[in-house]
């Protein structure tokens, strides 16, 4: 069933329809929640709240944009109204940020690594969520929609709503700041 038929049925109320269009979509919105979040349970939460507004607003959708820029927007949203209310309530606290359950897709063992070379990847990966946790909130969903979603500076501006220049420069500085903290790190150790 295509995209402007399942709309149309879940704005009438079709369950099944629904539970298509999340079927199809949820992976990449929780890929997208998960890359802003870097926190798969938190992410999990966040893509259920994503569903929700989607089925209590899908009347709102007008259909300028494709349903997948909608979605985007709507995860990153979520997303970053949860890293707010998580950083006013300090509910959490660096440690848990950087030792928490993180499940991320791991790669399948590649066997020509040499002795040591899996727990440097693995340290640089730590090492790059953790820096991406302290820039910018606009910053890091920018880098993330870019560099882990590979969308084009079009489609983040459609998602984040605002310009593709700010985009760039969203991107552009957060890559400057990431670059400090990951050398300021090796500075120190």
């Amino acid at each position: 069933m295509d995209d402007n038929l399942l709309i149309e049925k879940i704005a009438s109320r079709d369950e099944a329809a629904f539970k298509q269009f999340v079927e199809k979509y949820h992976q990449m919105v929780i890929n997208v929640c998960n890359n802003i979040l870097h926190n798969y349970d938190d992410a999990m939460d966040i893509s259920q709240e994503v569903f929700i507004k989607i089925y209590e607003s899908i009347g709102q959708f007008r259909g300028d944009a494709k349903i997948t820029t909608w979605l985007y927007r709507i995860a990153v949203n979520k997303s970053l109204n949860f890293l707010r209310s998580k950083k006013r309530s300090k509910w959490f606290s660096s440690l848990d940020l950087i030792f928490g359950d993180e499940k991320v897709q791991i790669d399948p063992v590649d066997d020509t690594l040499q002795p040591g070379e899996d727990m440097e990847i693995d340290e640089s990966k730590k090492l790059l969520h953790d820096a991406l946790k302290k820039i910018p909130e606009k910053q890091n969903a920018a880098i993330a929609l870019s560099h882990f979603q590979e969308l084009s500076y079009k489609e983040i501006a459609e998602i984040m709503n605002i310009s593709v220049s700010e985009v760039g420069v969203l991107i552009n500085r957060g890559k400057k700041k990431l670059q400090k903290i990951i050398i300021d790190y090796y500075k120190k150790n």
